[in-house]
């Protein structure tokens, strides 16, 4: 029978000793068996796979004081502190200066739900009713420690209630037991022989023919293996490390800039009009601070945004605000970083790509946050062509794994032409994955800039959400190990 069950020597003394009290809990085992309560919790569960044993698991529910709810245990609850200081109708503004205006505020509204006093013209008039309620007896039962809901002695309404006031906290303790069964006591009455067991067959053993008179622990080659999950990149960032070697390979120059921008670089160098919707609170992350704006490019910027400057452009017309120019903002694109760039290398070839972070006041939602990372491109250079663009836009999509990529137009207030790059991805049709488009001359003219500009902006953690097939955005950024360890990274 003992071989039947090929027990090893940890689960025979955790046998033996289950055989001779009833329900242990893992503590109690350990101390009877003198094994760790680690080891006799693993044994446990393999005597459970074979049915001689059972494990038991059962949820306690306990309630305990939070540190306001100790407050008003000792106090009283806020009503019964503004109760207690009147002696009759009494003016709010008198009972702020006897208990406190913070007791005052919370107690008004619970002094008239439970029919103790009405409020008339900013007096309080007490009803003559304030008998001690089974909110306060739960305090009253709390304040020894923490409690089951039998020793708290009030229905759940009442209990649930003072959660909601944050006066107490809801706790849930799993309580283990192990208990044997009668196969497992059929066994033990049989009687089980304890010997040493030998884990690991060492070469000394074989030389010596020791093995042959030693017993070796059982072993399960049925049972699957452990799961090993070795280190790797996070997917997102193996995702963003593949775009920026796409772009280094095709001969393009990283660069970095300031999270912080000023609207000048953000908006009106891009000849965003300063009454653009994008420019309002909803959109953008707006700072106190300011900037200084650049004195060889604001003048230019102003007289394009007023009348077109010396283009044939009408501009925008209206007036433009220096004071608006100034403000400083979270950049709202990365574009804001690739523009001053090209303002500050006016002589090509320019060949130039940032991946970085933008931010916008964007309702968290699955397919939207307030940060987020973003890709911009440009290509300065004497006789660049649209034609250029698409395709150096075909070329960098189809390394990306897209076979499939065509270009529908768009509108975007700094390009012109401007196009939408879709790809095809199988079980969606075909999906937006950016904009592109040659910068306007009222763009690149006031910022000394004498050639054409490609340029294109792409939503990387779109991308992602198709490359790692999720339907969530924010999962990119949770800290799911077991998330992190099943999902492949991404190949290109």
């Amino acid at each position: 029978m003992n071989h039947q069950y090929n027990l090893t020597t940890n689960e025979k003394v955790v046998l033996i000793g289950l055989g001779k009290q009833g329900n242990l809990t893992p503590a109690e085992l350990a101390q009877i068996t003198g094994l760790k309560v680690e080891t006799v919790t693993q044994s446990a569960f393999m005597l459970q796979e074979k049915g001689l044993a059972d494990v038991l698991e059962q949820v306690i529910e306990t309630y305990n004081l939070t540190s306001e709810g100790e407050e008003y245990a000792r106090s009283g609850l806020p009503e019964r502190q503004m109760i207690l200081a009147m002696s009759g109708p009494t003016s709010l503004e008198e009972l702020k200066e006897k208990v406190s205006p913070k007791i005052v505020g919370i107690a008004t509204g619970w002094l008239r739900r439970k029919g103790w006093a009405n409020i008339e013209q900013g007096n309080v008039i007490p009803s003559g009713k304030a008998d001690i309620g089974d909110d306060e007896k739960a305090l009253t039962n709390l304040s020894s420690g923490e409690v089951t809901p039998e020793q708290l002695g009030v229905d759940n309404a009442i209990t649930q209630e003072l959660i909601k006031r944050k006066l107490v906290n809801r706790n849930e303790k799993k309580l283990r037991t192990f208990r044997i069964t009668a196969s497992g006591e059929e066994l033990v009455r049989e009687g089980i022989t304890l010997e040493e067991e030998v884990a690991q067959l060492t070469s000394e053993m074989i030389k010596s023919g020791e093995w042959k008179e030693k017993k070796f622990r059982p072993y399960n080659i049925h049972t699957p293996p452990r799961i090993v999950y070795g280190a790797k990149v996070h997917p997102y960032q193996r995702l963003i490390d593949q775009m920026r070697q796409i772009f280094l390979e095709m001969g393009f120059t990283e660069i970095k800039g300031d999270i912080v921008q000023s609207s000048f670089w953000n908006f009106d160098a891009l000849f965003q009009p300063q009454d653009h919707p994008a420019r309002e609170m909803q959109d953008t992350f707006h700072l106190k601070e300011t900037s200084e704006l650049p004195e060889e490019y604001k003048y230019k910027v102003c007289a394009m945004h007023e009348h077109g400057g010396d283009l044939a452009s009408k501009g925008w017309g209206g007036r433009w605000s220096e004071d608006i120019a100034c403000k400083n903002v979270l950049r709202t694109h990365t574009t804001a970083v690739t523009i001053k760039y090209l303002a500050d290398h006016p002589e090509p070839p320019i060949k130039a790509f940032s991946i970085d972070r933008a931010y916008r006041r964007e309702t968290i939602d699955p397919t939207h946050t307030p940060e987020f990372e973003q890709l911009e491109g440009v290509v300065m250079d004497k006789d660049m062509t649209f034609a250029n663009l698409l395709g150096l836009l075909s070329e960098f999509y189809h390394r990306m794994g897209f076979k499939d990529v065509r270009f529908r137009p768009g509108y975007f207030p700094y390009t012109e032409p401007s196009v939408e790059p879709e790809v095809y991805v199988e079980g969606l049709g075909w999906v937006e994955l950016g904009g592109a488009g040659v910068f306007r001359k009222e763009v690149t003219h006031p910022l000394g800039i004498k050639y054409p500009v490609l340029a294109w902006g792409l939503g990387v953690s779109r991308l992602a959400m198709l490359k790692l097939d999720l339907k969530d955005l924010r999962e990119l950024y949770q800290s799911d190990i077991d998330w992190l360890r099943k999902t492949p990274s991404p190949r290109l």
